[in-house]
Protein backbone atom coordinates (compact mmCIF):
# COMPACT_ATOMS: atom_id res chain seq x y z
CA UNK A 1 0.00 0.00 0.00
CA UNK A 2 2.54 2.65 1.01
CA UNK A 3 4.53 1.81 -2.20
CA UNK A 4 1.46 2.05 -4.61
CA UNK A 5 0.48 5.13 -2.51
CA UNK A 6 4.46 6.75 -2.98
CA UNK A 7 4.29 6.08 -6.88
CA UNK A 8 0.95 7.81 -6.99
CA UNK A 9 2.62 10.82 -5.62
CA UNK A 10 5.46 10.12 -7.45
CA UNK A 11 3.71 10.30 -10.62
CA UNK A 12 1.33 13.34 -9.75
CA UNK A 13 4.78 15.47 -8.71
CA UNK A 14 6.43 14.44 -12.00
CA UNK A 15 3.67 15.90 -13.53
CA UNK A 16 3.79 19.03 -12.13
CA UNK A 17 7.39 19.43 -12.44
CA UNK A 18 6.59 19.29 -16.29
CA UNK A 19 3.59 21.75 -15.74
CA UNK A 20 3.84 23.11 -13.23
CA UNK A 21 6.28 26.39 -14.56
CA UNK A 22 3.15 27.23 -16.42
CA UNK A 23 0.69 26.42 -14.41
CA UNK A 24 1.73 28.50 -11.45
CA UNK A 25 2.44 31.57 -13.82
CA UNK A 26 0.22 31.54 -15.74
CA UNK A 27 -3.12 28.81 -15.90
CA UNK A 28 -5.89 27.70 -13.99
CA UNK A 29 -4.68 25.29 -10.80
CA UNK A 30 -7.44 23.15 -11.49
CA UNK A 31 -7.06 22.09 -15.22
CA UNK A 32 -4.92 20.14 -17.50
CA UNK A 33 -2.07 21.26 -18.89
CA UNK A 34 -2.30 24.62 -20.98
CA UNK A 35 -2.06 23.84 -25.02
CA UNK A 36 -2.27 25.97 -28.43
CA UNK A 37 -5.91 27.44 -28.58
CA UNK A 38 -8.24 27.74 -31.99
CA UNK A 39 -7.92 31.74 -31.58
CA UNK A 40 -4.13 31.37 -31.00
CA UNK A 41 -3.97 29.18 -34.13
CA UNK A 42 -5.72 31.90 -36.29
CA UNK A 43 -3.76 34.94 -34.47
CA UNK A 44 -0.49 33.23 -35.78
CA UNK A 45 -1.84 32.42 -39.39
CA UNK A 46 -1.63 34.93 -42.36
CA UNK A 47 -4.57 32.86 -43.85
CA UNK A 48 -7.36 31.30 -42.66
CA UNK A 49 -10.17 30.26 -44.73
CA UNK A 50 -13.52 27.92 -44.64
CA UNK A 51 -13.11 25.81 -47.49
CA UNK A 52 -15.41 22.46 -49.32
CA UNK A 53 -14.45 19.31 -49.93
CA UNK A 54 -14.57 18.65 -54.06
CA UNK A 55 -12.09 15.74 -54.49
CA UNK A 56 -9.57 13.92 -54.06
CA UNK A 57 -6.92 11.50 -55.84
CA UNK A 58 -4.60 8.98 -54.09
CA UNK A 59 -1.21 7.91 -54.98
CA UNK A 60 -0.61 6.49 -58.06
CA UNK A 61 3.26 5.31 -59.15
CA UNK A 62 5.32 8.56 -58.90
CA UNK A 63 2.27 11.00 -59.02
CA UNK A 64 1.49 12.32 -55.45
CA UNK A 65 -2.01 12.16 -53.51
CA UNK A 66 -3.83 15.29 -54.14
CA UNK A 67 -7.59 16.95 -52.61
CA UNK A 68 -8.86 20.21 -54.01
CA UNK A 69 -11.50 22.12 -52.11
CA UNK A 70 -13.17 25.11 -53.01
CA UNK A 71 -13.15 28.32 -50.92
CA UNK A 72 -16.17 29.12 -49.26
CA UNK A 73 -15.38 32.32 -46.55
CA UNK A 74 -12.11 33.98 -46.26
CA UNK A 75 -11.30 34.85 -42.38
CA UNK A 76 -8.13 36.67 -43.00
CA UNK A 77 -5.50 36.03 -46.26
CA UNK A 78 -4.31 38.31 -49.21
CA UNK A 79 -7.75 38.87 -51.17
CA UNK A 80 -5.54 38.58 -54.55
CA UNK A 81 -4.93 35.49 -54.39
CA UNK A 82 -7.81 34.14 -51.65
CA UNK A 83 -11.75 34.45 -53.44
CA UNK A 84 -14.69 33.17 -52.97
CA UNK A 85 -15.27 30.16 -55.40
CA UNK A 86 -11.76 30.24 -56.20
CA UNK A 87 -10.34 26.38 -55.54
CA UNK A 88 -6.94 24.90 -53.62
CA UNK A 89 -5.31 21.99 -54.46
CA UNK A 90 -3.26 20.33 -51.31
CA UNK A 91 -0.28 17.98 -52.20
CA UNK A 92 -2.16 15.44 -49.60
CA UNK A 93 -5.19 13.02 -49.66
CA UNK A 94 -8.07 13.34 -47.96
CA UNK A 95 -10.90 11.29 -48.01
CA UNK A 96 -14.27 12.83 -48.26
CA UNK A 97 -17.88 13.99 -49.62
CA UNK A 98 -18.82 16.83 -51.54
CA UNK A 99 -19.94 19.51 -48.86
CA UNK A 100 -17.66 18.69 -46.43
CA UNK A 101 -16.41 21.42 -44.85
CA UNK A 102 -12.41 22.12 -43.26
CA UNK A 103 -11.01 24.98 -42.25
CA UNK A 104 -7.28 25.92 -43.66
CA UNK A 105 -5.15 28.17 -41.37
CA UNK A 106 -1.69 28.71 -43.57
CA UNK A 107 1.27 30.94 -43.16
CA UNK A 108 3.03 33.12 -46.21
CA UNK A 109 6.43 33.27 -47.19
CA UNK A 110 7.42 33.07 -51.18
CA UNK A 111 3.46 31.01 -50.99
CA UNK A 112 1.29 30.47 -48.51
CA UNK A 113 2.25 26.64 -46.80
CA UNK A 114 -1.04 25.30 -45.71
CA UNK A 115 -1.27 23.08 -42.25
CA UNK A 116 -3.59 20.13 -41.82
CA UNK A 117 -7.43 20.41 -42.85
CA UNK A 118 -9.62 20.92 -39.57
CA UNK A 119 -13.03 19.40 -40.51
CA UNK A 120 -15.54 21.71 -39.19
CA UNK A 121 -19.17 22.30 -39.01
CA UNK A 122 -20.83 25.53 -39.88
CA UNK A 123 -21.29 26.24 -36.02
CA UNK A 124 -18.33 25.08 -35.09
CA UNK A 125 -16.47 28.06 -38.03
CA UNK A 126 -18.83 30.50 -36.49
CA UNK A 127 -17.30 29.96 -33.25
CA UNK A 128 -13.92 30.10 -34.72
CA UNK A 129 -14.49 33.18 -36.70
CA UNK A 130 -15.90 34.82 -34.03
CA UNK A 131 -14.16 34.36 -31.06
CA UNK A 132 -11.76 37.31 -29.77
CA UNK A 133 -7.98 36.86 -30.35
CA UNK A 134 -5.27 36.74 -27.71
CA UNK A 135 -4.64 40.60 -27.71
CA UNK A 136 -8.11 41.30 -26.27
CA UNK A 137 -8.90 41.85 -23.05
CA UNK A 138 -9.00 38.57 -20.80
CA UNK A 139 -12.19 39.54 -19.02
CA UNK A 140 -14.01 39.73 -22.97
CA UNK A 141 -12.83 36.76 -24.13
CA UNK A 142 -13.29 34.44 -21.24
CA UNK A 143 -17.32 35.69 -21.06
CA UNK A 144 -17.41 34.45 -25.14
CA UNK A 145 -16.06 31.17 -24.48
CA UNK A 146 -18.06 30.62 -20.98
CA UNK A 147 -20.86 30.47 -23.23
CA UNK A 148 -19.49 26.84 -25.11
CA UNK A 149 -17.79 24.92 -22.43
CA UNK A 150 -20.68 22.13 -22.59
CA UNK A 151 -21.55 23.11 -26.56
CA UNK A 152 -22.87 19.90 -28.78
CA UNK A 153 -19.77 20.62 -31.00
CA UNK A 154 -16.72 18.72 -29.09
CA UNK A 155 -14.38 20.62 -31.14
CA UNK A 156 -15.94 23.77 -29.63
CA UNK A 157 -16.24 22.51 -26.14
CA UNK A 158 -12.90 21.28 -25.90
CA UNK A 159 -11.70 24.41 -27.14
CA UNK A 160 -13.54 26.88 -24.73
CA UNK A 161 -12.14 24.22 -21.97
CA UNK A 162 -8.52 25.03 -23.53
CA UNK A 163 -9.35 28.86 -22.96
CA UNK A 164 -10.09 28.76 -19.12
CA UNK A 165 -7.32 26.21 -19.04
CA UNK A 166 -4.73 28.39 -20.54
CA UNK A 167 -5.95 31.34 -18.36
CA UNK A 168 -5.06 32.99 -15.08
CA UNK A 169 -6.71 32.43 -11.95
CA UNK A 170 -7.23 36.39 -11.90
CA UNK A 171 -8.84 36.35 -15.65
CA UNK A 172 -11.04 33.80 -14.45
CA UNK A 173 -12.56 35.44 -11.29
CA UNK A 174 -13.20 38.99 -13.63
CA UNK A 175 -15.42 36.51 -16.04
CA UNK A 176 -17.14 35.43 -12.08
CA UNK A 177 -20.00 38.46 -12.67
CA UNK A 178 -21.26 36.80 -15.77
CA UNK A 179 -21.17 33.27 -14.90
CA UNK A 180 -24.30 31.11 -14.42
CA UNK A 181 -24.24 29.50 -11.22
CA UNK A 182 -27.34 27.69 -12.45
CA UNK A 183 -25.88 26.06 -15.82
CA UNK A 184 -22.67 25.55 -13.48
CA UNK A 185 -24.38 23.71 -11.03
CA UNK A 186 -25.91 21.49 -13.58
CA UNK A 187 -22.66 21.01 -15.05
CA UNK A 188 -21.54 19.42 -11.74
CA UNK A 189 -24.13 17.06 -11.28
CA UNK A 190 -24.29 15.93 -14.60
CA UNK A 191 -22.90 12.42 -14.99
CA UNK A 192 -22.04 12.73 -18.28
CA UNK A 193 -20.15 15.76 -17.85
CA UNK A 194 -16.00 15.42 -18.63
CA UNK A 195 -14.20 14.33 -15.45
CA UNK A 196 -11.30 16.69 -16.93
CA UNK A 197 -13.60 19.54 -16.21
CA UNK A 198 -14.53 18.74 -13.11
CA UNK A 199 -12.07 20.76 -11.58
CA UNK A 200 -12.27 24.09 -13.42
CA UNK A 201 -15.81 23.64 -12.52
CA UNK A 202 -15.71 23.67 -8.96
CA UNK A 203 -13.44 26.71 -8.88
CA UNK A 204 -16.50 28.81 -10.81
CA UNK A 205 -18.97 27.52 -8.81
CA UNK A 206 -16.88 28.41 -5.55
CA UNK A 207 -16.53 31.90 -7.95
CA UNK A 208 -20.30 32.90 -8.60
CA UNK A 209 -21.81 30.28 -6.08
CA UNK A 210 -24.21 30.43 -2.69
CA UNK A 211 -24.97 28.71 0.17
CA UNK A 212 -27.26 26.34 -1.77
CA UNK A 213 -23.95 25.81 -4.05
CA UNK A 214 -21.95 25.05 -1.28
CA UNK A 215 -24.55 22.26 0.06
CA UNK A 216 -24.07 20.48 -3.03
CA UNK A 217 -20.51 20.64 -3.41
CA UNK A 218 -19.75 19.30 0.38
CA UNK A 219 -22.11 16.46 -0.67
CA UNK A 220 -20.25 15.52 -3.49
CA UNK A 221 -16.64 15.91 -1.47
CA UNK A 222 -18.38 13.54 1.36
CA UNK A 223 -20.21 11.10 -0.51
CA UNK A 224 -18.46 7.89 0.57
CA UNK A 225 -16.21 6.60 -2.14
CA UNK A 226 -13.24 4.17 -2.73
CA UNK A 227 -12.56 5.31 -6.69
CA UNK A 228 -10.17 8.16 -7.84
CA UNK A 229 -11.83 11.23 -8.73
CA UNK A 230 -10.49 13.44 -10.97
CA UNK A 231 -10.89 17.08 -10.55
CA UNK A 232 -12.00 16.86 -6.88
CA UNK A 233 -9.59 19.11 -5.68
CA UNK A 234 -11.01 22.11 -7.77
CA UNK A 235 -14.76 21.23 -5.79
CA UNK A 236 -12.62 21.25 -3.11
CA UNK A 237 -11.45 24.83 -3.69
CA UNK A 238 -14.80 26.47 -4.61
CA UNK A 239 -16.40 24.87 -1.48
CA UNK A 240 -13.55 26.29 0.70
CA UNK A 241 -14.36 29.87 -1.29
CA UNK A 242 -17.95 29.73 -0.19
CA UNK A 243 -17.58 28.39 3.34
CA UNK A 244 -14.44 29.65 4.31
CA UNK A 245 -13.32 28.21 8.15
CA UNK A 246 -16.24 25.90 8.64
CA UNK A 247 -15.44 24.07 5.41
CA UNK A 248 -12.16 23.55 5.52
CA UNK A 249 -13.16 22.24 9.11
CA UNK A 250 -15.38 19.21 7.09
CA UNK A 251 -11.97 18.87 4.53
CA UNK A 252 -10.41 18.06 7.55
CA UNK A 253 -12.39 15.78 9.06
CA UNK A 254 -13.38 13.64 5.62
CA UNK A 255 -10.43 13.57 4.22
CA UNK A 256 -7.24 14.59 6.11
CA UNK A 257 -7.59 13.50 9.89
CA UNK A 258 -9.20 9.99 8.47
CA UNK A 259 -7.37 7.15 6.35
CA UNK A 260 -10.59 5.52 5.96
CA UNK A 261 -14.18 6.10 4.26
CA UNK A 262 -16.08 7.51 6.74
CA UNK A 263 -19.93 9.39 6.51
CA UNK A 264 -20.87 12.59 7.38
CA UNK A 265 -21.50 10.98 10.86
CA UNK A 266 -18.11 10.19 11.42
CA UNK A 267 -19.17 6.65 11.27
CA UNK A 268 -16.64 4.16 9.20
CA UNK A 269 -18.26 2.79 5.81
CA UNK A 270 -17.79 -0.79 5.26
CA UNK A 271 -18.09 -3.19 2.94
CA UNK A 272 -19.78 -6.33 2.22
CA UNK A 273 -17.76 -8.46 4.55
CA UNK A 274 -18.24 -5.79 7.36
CA UNK A 275 -14.23 -4.32 6.75
CA UNK A 276 -13.49 -0.85 6.93
CA UNK A 277 -12.80 0.75 3.72
CA UNK A 278 -9.90 2.71 2.94
CA UNK A 279 -10.28 6.26 1.82
CA UNK A 280 -8.46 6.50 -1.13
CA UNK A 281 -5.33 8.13 -1.15
CA UNK A 282 -5.99 10.56 -4.38
CA UNK A 283 -8.91 12.14 -1.98
CA UNK A 284 -6.29 12.95 0.54
CA UNK A 285 -3.88 14.42 -1.82
CA UNK A 286 -6.76 15.96 -3.87
CA UNK A 287 -7.24 17.67 -0.48
CA UNK A 288 -4.16 18.29 -0.07
CA UNK A 289 -3.56 20.08 -3.75
CA UNK A 290 -6.76 22.34 -2.21
CA UNK A 291 -4.56 23.61 0.67
CA UNK A 292 -1.97 24.49 -1.47
CA UNK A 293 -3.83 26.11 -3.80
CA UNK A 294 -5.79 27.92 -1.65
CA UNK A 295 -2.94 29.53 -0.17
CA UNK A 296 -1.76 31.26 -3.41
CA UNK A 297 -5.69 32.08 -4.69
CA UNK A 298 -7.80 32.00 -1.71
CA UNK A 299 -7.37 36.14 -1.04
CA UNK A 300 -7.69 36.03 2.88
CA UNK A 301 -10.71 33.94 3.06
CA UNK A 302 -9.11 31.83 5.67
CA UNK A 303 -6.46 32.77 7.48
CA UNK A 304 -2.83 30.89 6.60
CA UNK A 305 -1.87 30.29 10.21
CA UNK A 306 -5.36 27.89 9.56
CA UNK A 307 -4.58 26.53 6.56
CA UNK A 308 -1.23 25.67 7.65
CA UNK A 309 -3.00 23.48 11.01
CA UNK A 310 -4.83 21.70 8.30
CA UNK A 311 -1.43 20.80 6.57
CA UNK A 312 0.40 20.20 10.02
CA UNK A 313 -2.27 17.43 9.81
CA UNK A 314 -0.20 15.34 6.66
CA UNK A 315 2.44 14.69 8.71
CA UNK A 316 1.11 11.73 9.94
CA UNK A 317 0.89 10.34 6.88
CA UNK A 318 4.65 9.06 5.56
CA UNK A 319 4.06 8.82 1.88
CA UNK A 320 2.75 12.49 1.96
CA UNK A 321 6.02 13.59 4.17
CA UNK A 322 8.34 14.93 1.94
CA UNK A 323 5.96 16.67 0.14
CA UNK A 324 4.47 18.28 3.35
CA UNK A 325 7.46 19.43 4.78
CA UNK A 326 8.61 20.80 1.63
CA UNK A 327 4.73 22.80 1.48
CA UNK A 328 5.63 24.23 5.63
CA UNK A 329 9.02 25.08 4.54
CA UNK A 330 7.61 27.26 2.03
CA UNK A 331 5.25 28.52 4.02
CA UNK A 332 7.60 29.55 6.87
CA UNK A 333 5.39 27.29 9.31
CA UNK A 334 8.57 26.74 11.97
CA UNK A 335 6.38 25.41 14.59
CA UNK A 336 7.42 21.51 13.39
CA UNK A 337 10.99 21.98 14.24
CA UNK A 338 11.51 19.71 16.90
CA UNK A 339 8.54 17.43 15.19
CA UNK A 340 10.55 16.66 12.59
CA UNK A 341 13.94 16.01 14.29
CA UNK A 342 11.68 13.05 15.93
CA UNK A 343 10.51 12.15 12.51
CA UNK A 344 13.80 11.78 10.87
CA UNK A 345 14.89 8.62 10.12
CA UNK A 346 11.93 6.59 12.36
CA UNK A 347 10.39 3.41 10.67
CA UNK A 348 8.35 4.76 7.97
CA UNK A 349 9.99 8.36 7.85
CA UNK A 350 13.21 6.43 6.70
CA UNK A 351 13.37 7.43 3.23
CA UNK A 352 15.93 9.43 1.51
CA UNK A 353 13.34 11.65 0.16
CA UNK A 354 11.67 12.59 3.26
CA UNK A 355 15.36 13.37 5.29
CA UNK A 356 16.63 15.59 2.66
CA UNK A 357 13.10 17.09 2.67
CA UNK A 358 13.61 17.88 6.62
CA UNK A 359 17.08 19.13 5.87
CA UNK A 360 16.58 21.83 3.32
CA UNK A 361 13.14 22.80 6.14
CA UNK A 362 15.96 23.48 8.63
CA UNK A 363 18.23 25.24 5.86
CA UNK A 364 15.31 27.64 4.75
CA UNK A 365 14.57 28.17 8.03
CA UNK A 366 18.25 29.65 9.47
CA UNK A 367 17.42 31.89 5.93
CA UNK A 368 14.18 33.15 7.25
CA UNK A 369 15.77 36.47 8.99
CA UNK A 370 13.92 39.46 9.01
CA UNK A 371 15.03 42.09 6.22
CA UNK A 372 17.18 44.74 8.58
CA UNK A 373 18.51 41.39 10.49
CA UNK A 374 18.68 42.85 14.34
CA UNK A 375 19.24 40.90 17.52
CA UNK A 376 18.15 38.69 19.22
CA UNK A 377 17.98 35.88 16.09
CA UNK A 378 14.49 34.92 15.56
CA UNK A 379 13.97 31.43 17.74
CA UNK A 380 13.79 29.18 14.63
CA UNK A 381 16.78 30.67 13.34
CA UNK A 382 19.02 29.36 16.78
CA UNK A 383 16.69 26.35 16.77
CA UNK A 384 17.48 25.68 12.63
CA UNK A 385 21.25 26.31 13.22
CA UNK A 386 21.10 23.25 16.12
CA UNK A 387 18.98 20.92 14.42
CA UNK A 388 21.54 21.36 10.98
CA UNK A 389 24.60 20.75 13.33
CA UNK A 390 22.51 17.81 14.78
CA UNK A 391 21.60 16.00 11.67
CA UNK A 392 25.02 16.97 10.05
CA UNK A 393 26.72 14.61 12.84
CA UNK A 394 23.79 11.89 12.51
CA UNK A 395 23.47 12.00 9.03
CA UNK A 396 26.48 13.89 7.14
CA UNK A 397 25.85 12.27 3.88
CA UNK A 398 22.02 13.20 3.29
CA UNK A 399 22.92 16.54 4.22
CA UNK A 400 25.69 16.75 1.87
CA UNK A 401 23.23 15.57 -0.74
CA UNK A 402 20.30 18.48 0.53
CA UNK A 403 22.79 21.24 0.64
CA UNK A 404 24.19 19.51 -3.04
CA UNK A 405 20.94 20.98 -5.12
CA UNK A 406 19.35 23.34 -2.15
CA UNK A 407 18.32 26.87 -3.40
CA UNK A 408 15.58 29.36 -2.45
CA UNK A 409 12.88 30.14 -4.75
Amino acid sequence: MFTSRRAFACVVLAFGLVTGLQLVLAACPFCSAPSLTLSEQVAQSDAVILVKWVSSRKTEDQKPGSTTYQIEQVVRGPKTLLKKGGQITLVRYRTGKKGDLFLLMGTRGTVIEWGSPLEVSQASFKYIAQAPLPKEAPAKRLVYFLNYLEFPDQLVANDAYAEFANAPYKDITLSAKTMSRERVRQWIQDPDTPVTRLGLYGLMLGLCGNPEDAQLMRQKITTPTDEFRLGIDGVMFGYLLLTGDKGLDVIDRMKLETTVVIDENGNKVLDKEGNTKPLPFSETYAAMQALRQFWTYGNGRIDKDRLKQSMRILLDRSELADLVVADLARWKDWSVQDRLMELYGVDEYDIPSIKRSIVRYMLVSVKDIPQGGGTPEPKHVVKGRKHLKTLEKKDPKTVREAKRFFFLR
